[in-house]
């Protein structure tokens, strides 16, 4: 199968070598078009606009900035797009994806939402998987062809699924990593090491995600038994890590949104409930 590929920062070269790799034609455009000349050298096809980009392939990847610029750089083509599946890749949130979808229909084209869980340098790798979502059978039928850049994860019809996998997976990401930061910050005022916390944060993670399967029980059932971890325990803990890092003259941001969280799920009387109420104050079902 061939393929047409918009966009080509890291992520969208990353994955136009994986498709020359695997022996995939590859058509690129770019709007600075000497990011394609090494691609080209390696055997893409560079395109001379947009609408040669899309008369090449049926199947357009696009990896760029946000879906904005999916607008910016598809709007002038009209009858250009139809019959043509989008399969885009950019980030941005789940209900402007479903607006693009909306968009890409009424111009007689499909879109197939991703997401790519790996950095650039892992696509294309056993470890790359990416989530999907949008029409079931153009999936399917264009799966194989997916699968070159990462494992296939189909999450279902609503183009808006996909995004919403790939943020909440970056909100968990990202708040571990700032975590991380936090914790190396609050050690190295005692002149301790990022490098000598690694093999405890390690065995921490370790331990966090053994809590994870029974703790999502919880979370989905909204029952808290509080005979282990409470919130007025755990509250107390994160009382102690604000102080502290106040104490060290750290920065307390970070300490002060957990310690938020548990003093608002005390005050909705969840002092005697598991942790995992929390989430029904970050639900706000509770204030």
């Amino acid at each position: 199968m061939s393929v047409t590929q918009i966009g080509l920062g890291p992520m969208g070269r990353a994955m136009v070598r994986s498709y020359l790799a695997k022996g995939h034609a590859v058509t690129v455009w770019n709007r600075t078009a000497s990011r394609a000349d090494d691609l080209v050298a390696e055997g893409a096809v560079r395109a001379g606009s947009v609408a040669e980009a899309l008369a090449a392939n049926e199947v357009v990847l696009l990896s760029l900035t946000d879906y904005q610029a999916m607008y910016d750089i598809l709007s002038p083509e009209g009858e250009a797009l139809r019959g043509k599946v989008v399969v885009n890749l950019s980030s941005d949130t789940p209900e402007r994806t479903r607006v693009a979808a909306e968009w890409l229909a009424a111009r007689g084209a499909e879109l197939i939402t991703g997401g790519v869980m790996v950095p650039e340098e892992m696509v294309g790798t056993e470890h790359s998987f990416v989530f999907y979502s949008g029409p079931k059978a153009t999936f399917e039928r264009i799966e194989p062809l997916l699968a070159v850049i990462g494992r296939p994860d189909y999450r279902g019809a609503d183009p808006g699924l996909a995004q919403l996998y790939y943020q909440a997976l970056l909100d968990l990401f990202l708040t571990t990593l700032s975590g991380f930061l936090h914790a190396s910050a609050l050690l190295g005022t005692a002149g301790v090491t990022a490098e000598t916390l690694v093999p405890y944060a390690v065995e921490n993670l370790t331990l966090v995600s053994s809590l994870l399967g029974e703790s999502a029980g919880y979370v989905d059932s909204g029952k808290h038994p509080g005979d282990q971890a409470n919130v007025l325990m755990m509250g107390a803990t994160a009382d102690h890590i604000h102080a502290a890092s106040r104490d060290a003259g750290i920065d307390v941001t970070l300490p002060a949104v957990v310690k938020g969280l548990y003093d608002r799920a005390i005050a909705a009387g969840h002092g005697r409930d598991s942790w995992t109420s929390l989430v029904e104050i970050i639900r706000g079902k509770a204030n």
